[in-house]
């Protein structure tokens, strides 16, 4: 079997399997079997795969096939041009998320205390770190999560404090200058909507805060406060049906400055606002 007919086989079988980008995945299983770079597949076509390289490329065709993400498989996701690890245990980063970070850099480029709620993989915490370098500190309730975004921490070199806690919990205040979340926010009742990857495979406790989808912001909202120093800024990731009611939340405390960032489809991503003086 060489590079080039295991590769055509693959993407036939991910093709017929209604697979999402069926070229592409195979060309990912493929080099992550075979522990090369995707020029290697063109320009060394002819090439042979051996048995080991054989097995593992049909076991995770198999996989793929059976639902589980390209990223669960290869165990690596790229955010904000850099390679993470992730496990069943996070969250995949996703591409719109780098708006978090984006709005982040711009609202609080001077941010020297930082606190990422939610952490998962470690993608924000991680990237606010190395771009700000800012004391960062990150919480998930899932210890499994935390492991996952300490190691992380450590191959990208970023200096982040971790704690395994519910929202902030537990946390004294902190005089922040920047809160961070991506939260979970779908409703529990669209879960049988979701893509099978979704569903099946990612996190539950990272997807559904509760019926509404809205429980963790009422937390994340009311506390932030007591975090943030005055001018402080809090910056959401949401969910595209979520824009109103996050911001009827903000509205009913010393929040200012409040703004909803797009993603590139027009969608409703981001909402941020800036902490004005508690009374």
């Amino acid at each position: 079997m060489t590079v080039e007919s295991a590769l055509r086989q693959g993407f036939k079988l991910l093709e017929d399997a209604g697979i999402p980008a069926p070229r592409l995945t195979a060309e990912v299983l493929l080099c992550h079997a075979l522990q090369r770079e995707r020029s290697y597949l063109y320009s060394h076509p002819e090439a042979e795969l051996n048995d080991n390289a054989w097995l593992h490329y049909g076991r995770y065709l198999h996989e793929r096939l059976q639902g589980k993400p390209t990223q669960y498989i290869t165990k690596k996701q790229e955010f904000y041009g850099r390679e993470f690890r992730v496990t069943p245990d996070v969250l995949i980063p996703r591409p719109e998320t780098e708006h978090v970070v984006e709005t982040a850099l711009r609202l609080a480029p001077r941010a020297r205390r930082v606190l990422d709620v939610g952490c998962g993989s470690g993608a924000i915490a991680v990237t606010l770190q190395l771009e700000m370098g800012a004391t960062v500190f990150a919480t998930d309730i899932s210890e499994a999560a935390v492991r996952v975004a300490r190691g992380n921490a450590e191959a990208l070199q970023a200096q982040v404090w971790f704690a395994v806690c519910d929202v902030a919990e537990g946390l004294a205040e902190a005089r922040l200058d920047l809160l961070v979340s991506n939260p979970p926010y779908i409703p529990r009742g669209e879960e049988a909507g979701l893509q099978r990857e979704i569903r099946e495979f990612e996190p539950h406790t990272a997807l559904f805060p509760g019926p509404t989808g809205l429980e963790i912001y009422e937390r994340l909202v009311a506390d932030a406060p007591r975090l943030l120093s005055p001018g402080g800024w809090i910056v959401m990731e949401i969910g595209y049906r979520q824009e109103e009611g996050v911001r009827s939340l903000l509205r009913r405390g010393p929040w200012q400055d409040v703004e909803t960032i797009h993603d590139l489809a027009g969608l409703p991503r981001v909402i941020a606002g800036r902490c004005g003086a508690v009374t």
